[in-house]
């Protein structure tokens, strides 16, 4: 039996989680990042660009492993999910005087989650195999 990590990381059963987890995740970057000053706070150890393609790229990440169906499928929802948390996100901050809302961060969003679900359509596959030890199935359409 595989490790309970990477069960709960990659076997189908967890998909409903792993989505949840995702949307828990965005709450607490939408949540932590509203606060007043935290920003700035967490702005002398990483820049906005960083912040936004990291935090993106994991959320893709997550969501891409929660959505059932063949690899396209996957890699096109999370990234309109991933876009349209994003443009939230900022829609959010351009509210807050302390904040401001920037489509260049939304492109960073985006261009995060696509660098991100782009390999995992021909790697997800082989990444399952590997964690879970079963023969990689053939990518869906």
């Amino acid at each position: 039996m595989p490790a309970p990590f990477l069960e709960l990381c990659f076997a189908d059963r967890h998909e409903r989680l792993r989505y949840r987890i995702a949307l828990l995740l965005y709450a607490l970057v939408i949540l932590i990042g509203d606060i007043p000053g935290v920003r700035a706070d967490v702005g002398q150890y990483a820049s906005g660009g960083v912040l936004h393609s990291l935090g993106y790229g994991v959320l893709a990440l997550i969501l891409f492993s929660g959505t059932r169906g063949g690899m396209a499928r996957r890699a096109v929802l999370a990234v309109l999910m991933a876009a349209a948390m994003g443009a939230l996100d900022e829609f959010i901050q351009s509210f807050l005087p302390y904040r401001r809302g920037a489509v260049s961060d939304w492109v960073v969003d985006v261009t995060a989650a696509v660098a991100v679900c782009l390999p995992l359509c021909f790697l997800w596959p082989k990444m399952v195999a590997a964690a879970l030890g079963k023969a990689a199935p053939l990518p869906e359409a």
